[in-house]
């Protein structure tokens, strides 16, 4: 894109990006014989979308770090570190049902999460099922639309009765699974990064900064998984385990 009309091309995205998701459509741009956004340019698209949601009475919650787990990495073909935004409207209480065809492509993950306490630090981790809108319109998956499309998130299912556990009660855990009516279909380690979750906050942190914003407390981060992306259907009852103990679940319908 050119420089002179970059801003007002990329704000103009960013509408159509917005219209699209709220029609459960997400990144039809993608689908266009278009030049390829540039990641600087992906991230101010995600921004000026959450610019808008938060205009229209939504609110950022926190973020989620994505795209660097073996499982997604090899699924997706690409390697992140990537950030993008979790929104208030898309958080929900385990135990929920779930609407099959508020989603587009409905996928999910197992994933952990951190809350960011006064001081900034970690004050709380736990289990979670990350949401997404499993969709990619372009001839071949790359970051950029990725980024621009909000790390595909669609919220997170989050369990209030372990939202308080701290990050110390995780340092004997071993295994992370995702349990589909009744059959595992994924498990692995807790955490994607080696440094675990403080790794993924201070990467984060970090990457934020490059784009003037920053980590605030009460803040959800979710902080990646080695898991891959699962396609879900009607009918299904997903669980998030670690070692066997149930801590997130939600049904489909």
């Amino acid at each position: 894109m050119a420089n002179a009309q970059s801003r007002s091309v990329l704000e103009t995205l960013a509408v159509r990006q917005w219209h699209d998701y709220q029609r459960r459509t997400p990144g039809t741009y993608f689908a266009e014989v278009r030049d390829t956004l540039t990641l600087g340019e992906a991230y101010a698209v995600q921004m000026e979308v959450a610019r808008l949601r938060c205009e229209a009475g939504d609110a950022v919650v926190g973020y989620k770090v994505g795209c660097i787990g073996s499982g997604v990495v090899e699924q997706f073909g690409m390697s992140g570190p990537i950030h993008a935004r979790l929104f208030r409207s898309e958080i929900r209480n385990s135990g929920e049902k779930l609407q099959y065809n508020a989603y587009a492509n409905l996928a999910i993950e197992g994933e952990m999460a951190v809350r960011i306490g006064t001081n900034g630090g970690i004050e709380a981790a736990f289990p979670v099922i990350e949401l997404h809108h499993f969709v990619f319109r372009g001839p071949r998956k790359t970051l950029a639309e990725l980024i621009a499309n909000n790390g595909i998130n669609a919220g997170a299912v989050i369990s209030s009765r372990h939202a308080t556990l701290m990050l110390e009660d995780w340092t004997t855990a071993r295994t992370l699974s995702v349990v589909v009516n009744g059959v595992t279909i994924d498990a692995g380690a807790l955490w994607a990064m080696r440094g675990g979750a403080t790794e993924a906050i201070e990467w984060l942190g970090h990457d934020l900064g490059r784009f003037g914003a920053s980590l605030r407390p009460g803040d959800l981060v979710l902080a990646g998984t080695p898991l891959g992306l699962n396609p879900v259907k009607p009918g299904d009852h997903v669980i998030v385990l670690v070692d066997d103990r149930e801590y997130a679940a939600c049904r489909i319908s």
